[in-house]
C-alpha cells in the first residue's frame, strides 16, 4: 500500500481501495450474484458511485459503514474476522476526499483476477470436513487398523501424503490442480476415482474443495473439541428489537442471509406457547384473561417467572430426561418382567423443580453413591445408570451381559454428556471420530466396578438395590423410629428391676421340684412349621394341627435329643401338606435335630425333579456338607450355598439355615449347634419365580436326591430370619431349671440368652412384661414398615475392583490386554490421583471440558425450536452437523456455567429472547431462502411431544390428576396388549379412580410392549437412550385421536362441562385453543353442529361407561405454535 504524504499522491481505486475491499469485502459485495447482500457491488464503478459522496467522508453511506459505532452495525462484521485495520480505513478517507478517483480501468486479465480473488472464503470446519467425514474417513480416518494407503485425512499431518504411496503430499496448499486428493476426486476412471465404490462428489463439494486447497488449504481442529469462550455480542441493525443477548446473534445472522425477524406473536399465542414449552400442559383460561389484561411492561417475564415455580416445570422437564436416560418399569429383552424405578424417576422431577444446578445433577446420577456421606437422595440418583435393559433369560451367559451392561453406560453417558458416539469403538477404533478402542474400555472401566450380577432378576430388582421411602413413608419411619427408641430407653431404665427379678425367679426354680419348662416356648415368635416327632409325626401348621403321612414303611421312632425321634432308613419319609410357601423373595429360617448315619440325603424340602434338575427348596446333605437350595433350574436358576465343613456322622447336631429373600447367596446362613458356618456359594443365577405345588416332605425330596439315612428332631420352619442369639437358644437343650443350677458365671451365652428370653417372656412382672413386649412389637413394626417401601436399583463399587480389558472385536469372551480408568486424549485429562466414578464425573463439568455445557444447552435450545443450534444432538462428533450459530452456542455454553449451571436461568434467557418471542408465520420469502427454519427468522411450528398431547387433553377436559410422584399407572390401553409378548403371570393391570388421569410420565413403560398411542406419536420406545425424536405423519395418528378411550373419554367430560356450564360450541374451542377463534376455524370445526350439540346429552353417562361414537369427532389441538 502507498505512504500517502503528498498532496498530489493521492489514493486509487484500482491501487489502493480495490486490495483493500478484495481483502475484506468483496466476498460478500462482489461480482458472485448468488453470494451477493444487499445487492451492492464494490468492484464496479456504476455500484460504488452511489454510495460515494467524492470530497466528503461522512456524507459517504460506505465511510459510514466501515466506521460506525454504536447503534449501527460495523461492516464488515466483527464475526468475519476481516474488519478494516487503522490505516485500511485511512486510505479509504483520503480515497473519498481526494475526489474518489477511479484510477485505470481494469484489464480483461486484472477484472479475472479480482473475480477470483473474490471468491467465497471457504471455512475447513463448516464446510470442507463434512465432506471428508461423509465421504472419506472410513477408510483414511482415525481408525488405524482399517485406515487405506496410510493416508490419513483427518489431522493436518496427515495432507502431506506419503510418497510411497502417492508420490507426493495428498494436498499442495494454493494449487489444487497439482494437488494428488482433488485429481482422484475429479478423476473420470471409476477405477482411479475417490471415494470408490461410492458415488462420486457432488459437483458443489468438488468446487468446495478446490477452493479451499487454492485459498491455502488451512486446517482448523473440529471446533467441539476446543474449549468455548465467551465471544464479543454482535452490534446489531435494529438494537430496538432485541430482547436479551440471544438476539444479537440472530439479527447478526439475519442480516447477513438479507432476511428480518419476524413480528412479536401476539399474547394470547404467547403464553400457549410457553405455557405448552415449559410445563407441558395448556394455561387455563384464567391465566390466558390475567396475561392479556396484564399491560405492564414486564408481564410476560411476570408469566415465565410464575411458570418456571410451578411443579408442573419439573415434571415436563422430567420427559425429555427420562427418555435420555432409557427409564422403564420393565426389563426389557425376552421375558422384560417387572422393576421398581419410579423412585428415581421422581427424583428428577425434584431436581428439576428444586433447580439443582446441572453439574451437581451430573455428579449426583453418575456418582452419588461416592459423595462422602451420601444422603439416600444421592444414593437414588445413581439409578441413572441401572436404567438400562436387564436380561433374565435363562442359557445367558453372565459375563457377556456384564459387558453389555458396561457399554450401554459408556454408550449413553457419552452421548447425553459429551455428544459423541463412543460406542462406534466398541469393535475397532472410531471411523470418524478421534476415538480408540482402548479409549472406549478405559471409559467403561469407570462404569464396569459395579457389585452387580450380568443375569439380571425377572420380576423384581437385581441387585444392588436400597430401599427408598418416599418423604411421607420417611416421616412415618422417623416417627416410628422416635417411638422405638423411647421404648428402648425406657426398658433400658429398668435394667436394675430386671436383674434382680431375674435372680429371685432362678432362686425360686432351684427351690422347685419337678420344674422342667418346654424348650420352644420362647421360639414361637414366626414359627409357622413344626413337627417335634415325639412318637408322632403329625405337627403343627400356621397354628392348626397338620395331618402328615409316612411313605414306604411303618413309623420308627427312637430316643431323640429332646424326647422322642423319629428314624429314616432311606426309604420311609414324611409327607406333611404344602405349607408354608417359601420364594426367593421371601425371608425365612428352617432348623432340627439330626444324627445322620450317611453323608448324602436329604433333611427337608418341598421340592421335585423337574426337565432340568430339581425343582424347590430344600436343606440337605452333599458329601457331609450343609446345603441350602432354592433352584427353579439346577445349573442357571436359582440360589445355593454350602458348608465349607462337614458335619459329623453317628451324633446329635443342631442344624439352622437362614434365609433374608435377597435372591443371592450372601443372604443365607447355616449354622451347626448354634454356631455361624462359613459358606461357599454355589449358584447365583435367579431368574424365575419359585414354584410352590409341591408337598413338604421330611427325609426326602421329589427329585432324584438320596433320601435321608438317620435320625430327625424337632424339626422346625418360621417365617423370619432368626437372629443368631435365637439361633444360639434354639440349639440349646438344657431346661430352664437345669440351668438355674449353674452358676451364672459358668454358663455359655446361649444359656444365659436362654434364661433371659424365657424370664422377659413369660415370667417377668406384667410391667416388665409389657415394656419388652413393646420394643419387640416396635421392631416388628419397623420391620414390616420398612420390607413395604419401594426399592431402586443403585450404583455401588465393587472392592477389590473387577478388571477391565480391551476386547477383541468387542466379543466378551475374547480379552486383550487389562486397561485402567481413563477418558479420550482428544479432551483435556483427568487430574493426577484415584480415578473413579466420582472424579470422571467431576471431569464431565469442569469448566475446561469443551463438550459438557455445549451438549446440554443445545438440548435445552432444541426443545424449544424443534432442533438444536448442532441438529445431531446426539453427535458433537465429525459426522455431527456444524451449528448453525456457533457464536450463540459458545455464548450459551458460557453463560450456562457462569451462571452456577443454573438450568431454570438458561430456560428463562431462552423463552424471553425475541427470537422465541417471534411469530410463527410463514412468508414465501423465508421458506425459500430458509425452508427448514435454521435461521430462525420466525417461531417454529412444531407437533407436541406424544405424552403432551395427551395430558393436553386431559387437561382441557377437567379430568388431568395432578399429583406429583408415585408408582407407575396403567392407564387406558387396548384389550390383551401383553398377550403375545409375555410369559404366564404378567397381565396389564389396568388403574381406577384417579390414576387413570395422571400426567403420561406416570405412565408404566413395558419396553417390549410400550403404550401404542404414545408410539404412535413417535415417543421413544426407552429401550435405549434417546436425545431427540424424529416425528411422523401417519393415518393411525387421527385415528388414535377419534378412537382411543382416554379421548373419547376427554370429549365427553368437556362436553359435559359445556352442558353443566352451558358454554356454547365457541367457549369450548376457546378452553382447547386458549384464544377466540376465527369464524373460518369454527366452520371447519363444528360444520355438524345441529346433529352433534343435541346428541351430547345422550352421551352424558359416567364416565368409563359405553361411549357415543359421534362425539368421537371433537380432537384436541396437537400444535404448539
Amino acid at each position: 500500500m502507498h505512504s500517502f504524504g503528498q498532496a498530489n499522491d493521492s489514493p486509487t481505486y484500482t491501487e489502493d481501495i480495490l486490495p483493500i475491499f478484495t481483502s475484506t469485502c468483496l466476498d460478500c459485495h462482489g461480482p458472485d450474484e448468488a453470494r451477493r447482500m444487499l445487492n451492492l457491488r464494490l468492484d464496479t464503478q456504476d455500484f460504488l458511485r452511489s454510495h460515494i459522496v467524492p470530497g466528503d467522508p461522512e456524507a459517504s453511506l460506505i465511510f459510514q459503514r466501515i466506521t460506525v459505532e454504536d447503534g449501527i452495525r460495523v461492516m464488515p462484521p466483527t464475526s468475519s474476522g476481516r474488519t478494516l485495520t487503522a490505516e485500511q480505513i485511512e486510505t479509504v478517507r483520503l480515497w473519498i476526499v481526494s475526489g474518489a478517483e477511479w484510477g485505470t480501468e481494469l484489464t480483461g486479465d486484472e477484472r479475472a483476477e479480482l473475480e477470483q480473488a473474490a471468491e467465497r472464503q471457504v471455512v475447513f470446519a463448516r464446510e470442507v470436513r463434512p465432506i471428508l467425514s461423509r465421504n472419506c474417513f472410513q477408510c483414511h480416518g482415525p481408525d488405524d487398523q482399517n485406515r487405506q494407503m496410510g493416508l490419513r485425512l483427518d489431522n493436518p499431518e496427515g495432507f502431506a501424503g506419503h510418497p510411497g504411496a502417492f508420490g507426493g503430499p495428498a494436498v499442495i496448499p494454493g494449487n489444487a490442480e497439482d494437488s494428488l486428493m482433488y485429481q482422484r476426486i475429479t478423476a473420470e476412471a471409476e477405477s482411479f476415482r475417490m471415494p470408490r465404490d461410492r458415488e462420486a462428489l457432488t459437483p458443489d463439494e468438488i468446487e468446495t474443495i478446490r477452493l479451499w486447497i487454492n485459498q491455502g488449504a488451512q486446517w482448523e481442529s473440529h471446533w467441539a473439541f476446543i474449549p468455548p469462550e465467551l465471544p464479543t455480542l454482535p452490534n446489531t441493525s435494529n438494537p430496538n428489537w432485541i430482547k436479551n443477548s440471544i438476539d444479537n446473534f440472530f439479527l447478526e445472522r439475519l442480516d447477513q442471509e438479507g432476511l428480518s425477524p419476524s413480528v412479536e406473536a401476539d399474547k394470547a399465542t404467547l403464553i400457549r406457547r410457553v405455557t405448552l414449552d415449559l410445563t407441558g400442559l395448556p394455561p387455563t383460561l384464567e391465566d390466558v384473561d390475567a396475561f392479556l389484561a396484564d399491560n405492564s411492561p414486564n408481564a410476560y417475564e411476570k408469566v415465565i417467572d410464575r411458570l418456571l415455580q410451578s411443579t408442573r416445570f419439573g415434571e415436563r422437564m422430567a420427559v425429555d430426561w427420562l427418555d435420555a436416560a432409557r427409564y422403564a418399569d420393565t426389563n426389557g429383552y425376552q421375558t422384560d418382567g417387572e422393576r421398581t424405578m419410579w423412585r428415581w424417576r421422581d427424583w428428577v422431577i425434584n431436581a428439576f423443580n428444586d433447580n439443582m444446578p446441572f453439574d451437581q445433577f451430573t455428579v449426583e446420577q453418575l456418582a452419588g453413591d461416592m459423595l462422602p456421606n451420601a444422603t439416600l437422595d444421592q444414593r437414588i440418583a445413581t439409578a441413572f445408570n441401572r436404567n438400562h435393559s436387564l436380561n433374565a433369560e435363562g442359557g445367558i451367559v453372565p459375563e457377556e451381559f456384564l459387558i453389555e451392561y458396561a457399554v450401554d453406560r459408556v454408550a449413553t453417558t457419552s452421548t447425553i454428556w459429551l455428544g459423541l458416539t463412543m460406542g462406534c469403538a466398541r469393535c475397532h477404533d472410531h471411523k470418524f471420530d478421534p476415538l480408540q478402542q482402548r479409549e472406549f474400555y478405559e471409559f467403561s472401566a469407570f462404569f464396569n466396578n459395579i457389585d452387580e450380577r450380568g443375569k439380571g432378576f425377572k420380576y423384581v430388582n437385581s441387585p444392588p438395590f436400597i430401599a427408598a421411602p418416599t418423604n411421607s413413608q420417611q416421616e412415618q419411619l422417623d416417627e416410628l423410629d422416635g417411638r422405638l427408641a423411647q421404648a428402648r430407653v425406657e426398658f433400658a431404665a429398668m435394667e436394675e428391676a430386671i436383674e434382680l427379678a431375674q435372680e429371685q425367679w432362678e432362686d425360686a426354680l432351684l427351690g422347685a421340684t419337678d420344674i422342667d419348662a418346654e424348650v420352644d416356648w420362647n421360639l414361637r415368635d414366626g414359627l409357622v412349621v413344626h413337627h417335634p416327632l415325639d412318637g408322632d409325626i403329625s405337627g403343627v401348621h400356621a397354628g392348626s394341627l397338620a395331618e402328615a403321612t409316612l411313605e414306604n414303611g411303618l413309623p420308627h421312632f427312637v430316643d431323640g435329643r429332646i424326647g422322642a425321634a423319629a428314624n429314616f432308613d432311606g426309604e420311609r419319609y414324611i409327607t406333611a401338606g404344602t405349607s408354608p410357601n417359601l420364594g426367593y423373595e421371601n425371608e425365612f429360617t428352617l432348623s432340627a435335630w439330626v444324627f445322620p448315619t450317611t453323608d448324602t440325603g436329604v433333611i427337608f424340602s418341598r421340592a421335585n425333579e423337574g426337565d432340568q434338575g430339581e425343582v424347590g427348596w430344600g436343606i440337605y446333605l452333599e458329601e457331609g456338607k450343609l446345603r441350602l437350595n432354592l433352584t427353579t433350574r439346577v445349573l442357571d436358576d436359582g440360589v445355593a450355598a454350602e458348608t465349607i465343613h462337614s458335619v459329623q456322622l453317628n451324633r446329635w447336631q443342631h442344624i439352622t439355615a437362614t434365609y433374608d429373600g435377597s435372591k443371592t447367596p450372601g443372604g443365607m446362613r447355616v449354622y451347626i449347634d448354634g454356631v455361624s458356618q462359613e459358606l461357599e456359594g454355589l449358584l447365583d443365577l435367579v431368574g424365575n419365580r419359585l414354584p410352590q405345588r409341591y408337598p413338604l416332605r421330611i427325609g426326602a425330596s421329589g427329585s432324584s436326591k438320596p433320601n435321608f439315612q438317620g435320625n430327625l428332631d424337632d424339626v422346625r420352619i418360621y417365617d423370619r430370619v432368626l437372629t443368631p442369639e435365637e439361633v444360639a437358644v434354639l440349639a440349646t437343650v438344657d431346661s430352664i431349671s437345669q440351668i438355674a443350677r449353674i452358676d451364672s458365671a459358668d454358663r455359655t451365652t446361649a444359656q444365659s440368652d436362654k434364661m433371659r428370653l424365657s424370664f422377659l417372656n413369660q415370667y417377668a412382672s406384667p410391667d416388665i412384661r409389657a415394656a419388652y413386649s413393646e420394643v419387640r412389637e416396635l421392631e416388628r413394626e419397623r420391620k414390616h414398615m420398612w420390607d413395604g417401601f419401594p426399592t431402586v436399583m443403585v450404583m455401588e463399587e465393587m472392592f477389590p475392583r473387577r478388571p477391565t480389558y480391551r476386547l477383541n472385536r468387542g466379543v466378551y469372551d475374547a480379552p486383550a490386554e487389562e486397561v485402567f480408568p481413563g477418558t479420550p486424549s482428544i479432551l483435556p485429562p483427568m487430574p493426577d490421583g484415584e480415578k473413579n466414578r466420582l472424579t470422571f464425573a467431576n471431569w464431565l463439568v469442569n469448566p475446561e471440558n469443551p463438550l459438557t455445557s455445549r451438549v446440554a444447552v443445545n438440548r435445552f435450545w432444541q426443545s424449544y425450536f424443534g432442533s438444536g443450534l448442532v441438529k445431531t444432538a446426539d453427535n458433537f462428533g465429525s459426522q455431527g452437523e456444524f451449528p448453525s450459530h456457533p457464536e450463540l452456542l459458545d455464548w450459551l455454553s458460557v453463560t450456562f456455567q457462569e451462571s452456577g449451571w443454573d438450568i431454570k436461568e438458561m430456560q428463562r434467557l431462552i423463552v424471553t429472547s425475541a427470537t422465541y418471542r417471534q411469530s410463527s408465520a410463514v412468508t414465501p420469502e423465508m421458506a425459500e431462502m430458509d425452508p427448514e427454519n435454521r435461521l430462525l427468522s420466525r417461531a417454529t411450528r412444531m407437533r407436541l411431544p406424544a405424552q403432551m398431547i395427551r395430558d393436553q387433553a386431559l387437561a382441557i377436559s377437567g379430568l388431568l390428576t395432578e399429583r406429583i410422584g408415585g408408582p407407575s399407572v396403567g392407564p387406558y390401553q387396548p384389550d390383551g396388549l401383553w398377550d403375545d409378548i409375555v410369559e404366564r403371570g404378567q397381565e396389564y393391570r389396568l388403574s381406577t379412580g384417579d390414576d387413570l388421569y395422571r400426567r403420561s410420565l406416570y405412565t408404566f413403560w413395558k419396553r417390549t410392549r410400550p403404550a401404542p398411542a404414545m408410539i404412535t406419536f413417535d415417543s421413544s420406545t426407552r429401550e435405549t437412550h434417546i436425545v431427540s425424536s424424529t416425528r411422523t405423519n401417519t393415518p393411525l395418528q387421527a385415528l388414535n385421536l377419534m378412537n382411543d378411550v382416554t379421548y373419547v373419554e376427554a370429549a365427553r367430560a368437556l362436553a359435559q362441562r359445556a352442558m353443566q356450564q352451558g358454554e356454547s360450541a365457541n367457549d369450548s374451542l376457546v378452553i382447547c385453543i386458549d384464544s377466540p377463534p376465527p369464524a373460518s376455524r369454527m366452520l371447519m370445526c363444528f360444520p355438524y353442529s345441529p346433529v352433534l350439540i343435541p346428541c351430547i346429552w345422550k352421551c352424558m353417562n359416567p364416565i368409563g361407561q359405553p361411549h357415543c361414537n359421534l362425539f368421537q369427532r371433537v380432537s384436541p389441538p396437537v400444535m404448539r405454535l
